[in-house]
């Protein structure tokens, strides 16, 4: 399995489309394998280049991000790609079928190359962990269970805990939205460790991020509860 991820754009507006393939490209371990610009010629490309993972919009013409990513999952043929929705679309009805549809991530446009990075390095993170449980000849059940245990239920990220992970969950569900500034205050926190713990939060479907442009300088990430 090759360390670098083969990545489809797709977005129907070219200048959005062209942004986030400059925010992939700027990753070391990525590379932008193609585009695609309407439904039907995102299952026509994800079947013509196999790509590793897509940046799918939900929004197209001809049908849906959503329909095409039911299409891809139906077909055998298809080399299945990790997904990751991205979107203006802010229901929680989309994201849950996004995420049933097997889309590892649902990014809020517009969102920062910070914001797409941390996505593609939980996918290579888990990648990774795939390679070394999945080796040769290692195919017992508790590998397999390693790999396909469902996200909330998989070993935390170094560094964080189950007990300040609840702590932050519970004070965002309080407050509904909220930076990792502002979060950080309310639990005793430090900004950094705080985003640390929001991110894992939104890599589960737990919440959505958003840029805030009301305050100096650049825009600050806000999150908002999903359930």
């Amino acid at each position: 399995m090759s360390s670098v991820l083969r990545i489809l754009v797709v977005d129907d507006v070219a200048a959005v489309a062209a942004l986030h393939a400059r925010f992939v490209q700027a990753h070391p371990q990525c590379e932008v394998v193609g585009t695609a610009a309407s439904g039907p010629d995102a299952v026509a490309a994800i079947l013509a280049l196999q790509p590793d993972l897509v940046l799918l919009d939900v929004h197209l013409p001809g049908f849906s991000g959503i329909d095409a990513l039911r299409a891809v999952r139906a077909d055998a043929a298809i080399t299945q790609p990790e997904v990751i929705a991205v979107t203006a679309a802010r229901d929680l009805e989309t994201v849950r079928e996004a995420r049933i549809l097997g889309a590892r991530h649902y990014l809020v446009k517009p969102f920062s190359a910070d914001d797409l990075h941390a996505r593609i390095e939980d996918v290579l993170a888990e990648r990774a962990g795939a390679v070394a449980v999945l080796g040769p000849g290692s195919l017992d059940q508790s590998a397999v269970d390693a790999v396909m245990r469902p996200a909330g239920r998989r070993s935390l990220p170094k560094g964080l805990t189950p007990q300040t992970l609840d702590l932050v969950r519970g004070a965002l569900r309080e407050l509904g939205t909220a930076s990792a500034t502002e979060l950080g205050e309310q639990v005793g926190l430090s900004r950094v460790s705080c985003r640390r713990y929001l991110e894992h939060i939104a890599a589960e479907g737990g919440a959505v991020r958003s840029l805030d442009y009301s305050t100096a300088g650049r825009p600050s990430t806000r999150y908002r509860v999903t359930g």
